[in-house]
């Protein structure tokens, strides 16, 4: 009953209005209750409701924006859980943040976002999770030829109130960046784009290792079966141990020190060239302390002049 008064102090429709004005209403306060309470507050059948959403959400220009403005609310939650929380302790969270929203809707956005919780209490769920996720490269990080361990990551960077996924992956020879792709959604997807477009840059032979940490875009059965497919080995981190992948964890922090942090990028097209001329620089130009000062460039060169023949 409280939700219902809460909705109608909420409401701008008056009890009396027509029923049009009132479904209006509902569509511009859904997501921030259930629909239950929702058609109960301004006495609207259900079935009706849902109808009036179904036909309005492809052009509703209002109803998308919420979508995308809480989507990355809600990977901020999740993230910072370590994805530990569920659909209902993200929505709590949420509205502890002061942003009104029902735990159905964020269950609505975090299935179709590709979110799921860890679930502590399923030790089965554990072990098939984990079953074959070694770690293969054990922070040894200094590999003796290119294309025999790549290495990847995911960072996120907030423009304009968006967020924007960036998938990194870097060869761990030279610390070259042999791919680099950018999203709205952190997914398997975006992991996916990223490795094909290395590998059709690179043509690794097969045995080459992959290594990651334990995010679940990077667990995904898609992305585990089209690295099985290229004949790729996964490598994963240990839990909570970003150590483990610690080329990727400096790369990163370079990246935002040296480009995204220094400027005031005016819009996405401005952002995203922005990235893939740093990329060009990082791999072109930028000298690495460890290689006696070589770009990955060099350093690759240098070894293919070396190895005549090799890849």
């Amino acid at each position: 009953m409280e939700k219902v008064i809460s909705c109608l102090k909420d409401s701008n429709c008056p009890p009396n209005a027509p029923l049009k004005e009132k479904l209006d209403e509902a569509e511009r306060l859904y997501g921030n209750y259930s629909v239950h309470v929702l058609c109960d507050a301004l006495s609207i059948s259900r079935g009706t409701f849902y109808n009036h959403i179904r036909r309005s959400k492809g052009d509703n220009a209002w109803f998308a924006r919420r979508r995308e403005e809480l989507k990355p609310l809600i990977q901020e939650v999740y993230d910072e859980s370590e994805q530990r929380f569920g659909y209902d302790s993200i929505a709590a969270v949420l509205r502890s943040r002061g942003i009104t929203v029902s735990n159905k809707y964020v269950r609505e956005l975090g299935r179709e976002m590709g979110l799921f919780s860890i679930r502590n209490d399923s030790r089965l769920y554990y072990e098939q999770n984990n079953k074959g996720h070694k770690n293969r490269v054990k922070r040894q990080f200094n590999p003796d030829a290119p294309n025999k361990v790549w290495v990847s990551d995911v960072t996120y960077y907030k423009l304009k109130g968006k967020h924007y996924y960036i998938c990194v992956i870097l060869d761990l020879y030279s610390r070259m960046v042999i791919a680099c792709k950018v999203s709205k959604r952190n997914s398997s997807a975006l992991v996916k784009m990223a490795i094909k477009e290395a590998y059709s840059k690179r043509n690794p032979e097969k045995g080459l290792i992959l290594h990651n940490d334990r995010g679940m875009n990077y667990q995904s059965e898609a992305v585990e079966k089209y690295i099985a497919k290229l004949g790729i080995l996964h490598s994963f981190s240990a839990p909570y141990t970003p150590h483990d992948n610690a080329v990727m964890e400096s790369f990163f922090s370079t990246l935002k020190r040296e480009e995204l942090y220094r400027r005031d990028y005016r819009s996405e097209r401005e952002f995203l060239e922005a990235l893939i001329n740093y990329v060009s620089f990082y791999n072109n130009k930028r000298p690495i302390k460890m290689f006696q000062y070589r770009t990955p460039e060099k350093r690759e060169s240098e070894y293919y002049s070396k190895h005549k023949g090799s890849k």
